[in-house]
């Protein structure tokens, strides 16, 4: 399943963490582990953040990706399903089914 996983970094231990590489070193890791399908970085919030789309086979990698910003980076997370294009279309086969049955 597509996750896009939203993130933003603190000031203060943001600052901190470029200055001593660790967010470089980090972000390494992250990519390489992860392997994100696509990963983009901006200002959030007044805040260093960005997002990544990973795929994860179980719900229990929620944890491992999770705790890979929480404890590396001291980032806030947010994670969202998402569908690319050829997902939404599978997905929308089965509405008229659904569209008899409750609409």
């Amino acid at each position: 399943m597509r996750v896009m996983v939203k993130f933003a970094l603190p000031v203060g231990s943001g600052n901190s963490a470029i200055r001593t590489g660790k967010v470089e070193k980090v972000f390494r890791q992250v990519m390489e582990e992860l392997k994100p399908e696509a990963a983009y970085f901006f200002p959030t919030g007044g805040e260093r953040g960005g997002f990544l789309i990973v795929n994860m086979a179980d719900s229990s990698e929620i944890v491992q990706v999770a705790e890979r910003f929480f404890l590396g980076l001291d980032a806030s997370i947010e994670m969202v399903p998402v569908m690319a294009a050829d997902d939404l279309q599978k997905g929308l086969a089965s509405v008229p089914d659904i569209v008899q049955r409750y609409g």
